[in-house]
């Protein structure tokens, strides 16, 4: 007799989004937005590399935008617990538009200095961290659990779209004018501004009242409650496993294009292959979580990595090349989807901010340890060898996942065992 957590189950559909206004007012709010920050950070380092010659420098502006949120998670994700999360976003948006279009004024003006470009990378990189928590925090609040899953999806697809269009954008927007990348994300961070001004529902419930306790106590309460429990905790576990691995594909594919001789425009060809692969992997999000269990999305969509991993060594041309990429992007958003509308149903409001801050910190710490570890792979053993190396870490994060007693015992959301 099947156990009840291998059982596939038919859920009805869930209400249509398409009727929740709040939640359109923020989905396209950030739909611009996720479209104007992918212009603008093509166009940045191509404007350092124009000011500086320098790829390091270009390489530099790009880490200060990320060193935020490893330094500022934990105590972000306490405050955002305490503040009004509708307005940290909106306050934090609005900043960032000024920031951007900072840079544009200066560069209209002629009196850009790379001392102003490094302060709006750290700026705009600390504000992403509050508003990314806040929203992440917020959305159990703007839909309901039922529609929950198909929110999260719609977000996937919308991120996975921004990086299709983002850079061709941005692209033809540089062409034209290097002001103009900057002062279209400008435009898109207020175009997100005026979205949450008009959204109606709280964003967090009401919080206790009393004196507060000190913030390291409460940054204490999310790294606890995570830690106990066990099917977040080795959510975040397996997810910064994946990012590990999944950062240090561009690396790869590059190098396996370049031995193969293809061209710059080639390889972004295989690229724009890859965000065609997530959007519809994106698309399919919704309907995954309606039929299948949360139990079996993590173990497929982890073996399927894993087996498709070594055709990256074995694809013969440009054109295999793209199709494996896709694939892999396009498995990519339908775990992502499952895994965030998931948790976010498991953590209670009051410590959202805190327990996601915590388990991004996981996850995001994966990515530069991800890229160093690619680079070290292909420099000294080879691209080939690099694929194997990163299959056999796939694999075993997939055969961890299928032993894994906590994803076994793993509760359907909304109560009861899982299905």
């Amino acid at each position: 007799m099947p156990r009840r957590s291998d059982v596939t189950v038919q859920r009805p559909a869930p209400p249509s989004l398409w009727r929740n206004r709040d939640f359109l007012l923020l989905w396209s709010g950030q739909a611009i937005s996720s479209v104007g920050t992918q212009v603008s950070q093509l166009a940045l380092p191509l404007l350092v590399l124009a000011l500086t010659g320098s790829i390091a420098q270009a390489g530099l502006v790009g880490a200060l935008r990320t060193l935020p949120y490893l330094v500022l998670a934990l105590p972000a994700g306490a405050l955002i617990d305490r503040w009004n999360r509708k307005l940290v976003m909106i306050l934090c948006d609005a900043g960032r538009a000024i920031a951007l279009g900072s840079l544009a004024l200066a560069l209209a003006l002629g009196h850009l200095s790379m001392p102003q470009v490094y302060a709006v990378s750290v700026l705009e990189g600390a504000l992403f961290v509050f508003f990314n928590l806040a929203e992440v925090a917020c959305l159990p609040r703007v839909v309901s659990q039922a529609q929950l899953p198909a929110a999260v999806a719609r977000n996937e697809a919308t991120a996975n779209a921004s990086y299709l269009l983002g850079p061709l954008l941005g692209g033809a927007l540089y062409t034209v004018s290097s002001v103009l990348p900057f002062l279209a994300d400008a435009i898109s961070y207020a175009a997100s501004v005026i979205s949450l001004l008009f959204i109606r529902g709280a964003f967090q419930g009401e919080r206790p009242v009393g004196a507060r306790r000190p913030l390291r106590a409460e940054v204490m309460d999310g790294l606890r409650w995570l830690w106990r429990h066990p099917v977040v905790r080795f959510i975040a576990i397996l997810t910064g496993g994946g990012w590990l691995v999944e950062s240090g594909y561009i690396l790869v594919i590059i190098r396996l294009a370049t031995r193969q001789h293809a061209s710059p425009a080639v390889i972004g060809a295989i690229f724009a292959l890859g965000g065609v692969g997530g959007v519809v992997g994106a698309a399919l999000a919704g309907v995954a979580q309606r039929h299948f269990s949360f139990r079996q999305i993590v173990l497929g969509v982890h073996w399927i990595w894993a087996l498709l991993l070594p055709l990256f060594a074995i694809a013969p041309n440009a054109l295999a090349l793209g199709a494996v990429t896709a694939a892999a992007f396009g498995i990519t958003p339908i775990y992502g989807a499952a895994q965030y509308s998931y948790r976010l149903a498991l953590i209670p409001d009051a410590l959202s901010g805190r327990v996601n801050s915590v388990f991004r910190l996981i996850v995001f710490a994966g990515q530069p340890l991800g890229l160093a570890l690619a680079g070290v792979l292909l420099q000294s053993l080879g691209p080939t060898s690099a694929v194997v190396a990163l299959f056999a870490l796939l694999a075993a994060l997939a055969f961890a996942a299928t032993l894994s007693p906590a994803l076994r015992g793993a509760p359907l959301v909304g109560g009861g065992p899982s299905v």
